[in-house]
């Protein structure tokens, strides 16, 4: 609980002082870019403050090409 408390106050002051040059500057484009990857960043953070494992990227990688080559092994 504490751990998840505290990325969040890491992420609002994160987002405290990005969030209002963006607004100054007038980059909306950037501002969605910097939202979704603070969101991103602050769900794996919880995840892995709350004790559980992620999959490694490979293993997505993985899946997806052995999927396309059983898509394609019949046309070879």
């Amino acid at each position: 609980m504490i751990k998840s408390i505290g990325i969040l106050l890491i992420a609002a002051a994160i987002a405290w002082f990005e969030v209002p040059s963006l607004l100054d500057k007038k980059h909306k484009k950037e501002l969605l870019v910097f939202s979704i990857l603070l969101t991103i960043g602050v769900a794996l953070g919880m995840v892995l403050g709350f004790g559980k494992t992620l999959p490694s990227p490979m293993e997505l990688l993985t899946f997806l090409f052995t999927l396309l080559t059983d898509l394609m092994a019949p046309l070879l």
